[in-house]
C-alpha cells in the first residue's frame, strides 16, 4: 500500500509538472521569461537546468514495519552514507504515514536533497540505503531546476 500511494504521488506531481513549466515559459513584463531575470534572458536555457533529486527514505523494517534503527541513528547512518557518496547533502526530519489493509502505520521518514548529480549515482546510493534501511523502495523525485553556488560575487560564467 505505501509503495501505491509514493506511486500516486509521483503520479499526480509529474501530471502538473508541464502546466508548471508553460507558465515559467510565459514572458513577464520586463520581457523574457518569467522563470529568468532579464540579466539571463540572453543566454540559453540549458545553461542553467539541472535537476535536483529528492529522496523520501523510511526507516522502518520492509518485514516487522518496526524501526530499523533509533531516530538518531537512522541520521547518523544516512549522513554518513551521504558524505561518503556526495560530499554534501541537505536532509530533513518528516513523519510519514499510510492505511495497508485497514492498520495504520507510521513512519520516521528521512527527505534527502541532492543536487550537482547524476540519476546514476542517486541511484547507487539509494541501493546502497536500500540494504543499510531494509527498505522495499525508495521514492526519488527528479526536479528540473537551476542550481548555483552563490558566494557573493557575480559568477563569471
Amino acid at each position: 500500500m505505501k509503495k501505491w500511494m509514493c506511486l500516486l504521488l509521483v503520479a499526480l506531481l509529474t501530471l502538473s509538472l508541464p502546466a508548471l513549466a508553460e507558465e515559467a515559459e510565459k514572458p513577464s513584463a520586463e520581457g523574457g521569461s518569467a522563470a529568468e531575470s532579464p540579466a539571463e534572458a540572453g543566454e540559453t536555457a540549458s545553461e542553467f537546468r539541472d535537476f535536483q533529486y529528492v529522496l523520501y527514505l523510511g526507516t522502518n523494517d520492509k518485514d516487522t514495519n518496526t524501526p530499523v534503527f533509533t531516530e538518531f541513528q537512522a541520521m547518523e547512518k544516512a549522513q554518513e552514507i551521504l558524505l561518503r557518496r556526495f560530499g554534501g547533502y541537505t536532509i530533513q526530519e518528516a513523519r510519514g504515514g499510510w492505511i495497508d489493509e485497514g492498520k495504520a502505520y507510521q513512519e520516521y521518514t528521512l527527505v534527502i536533497y541532492l543536487s550537482d548529480t547524476t540519476l546514476d549515482k542517486v541511484h547507487e546510493v539509494a541501493a546502497e540505503l536500500l540494504e543499510t534501511f531494509h527498505q522495499s523502495s525508495i521514492l526519488i523525485q527528479q526536479n528540473l531546476t537551476r542550481t548555483e553556488f552563490y558566494s557573493g560575487e557575480p559568477s563569471a560564467d
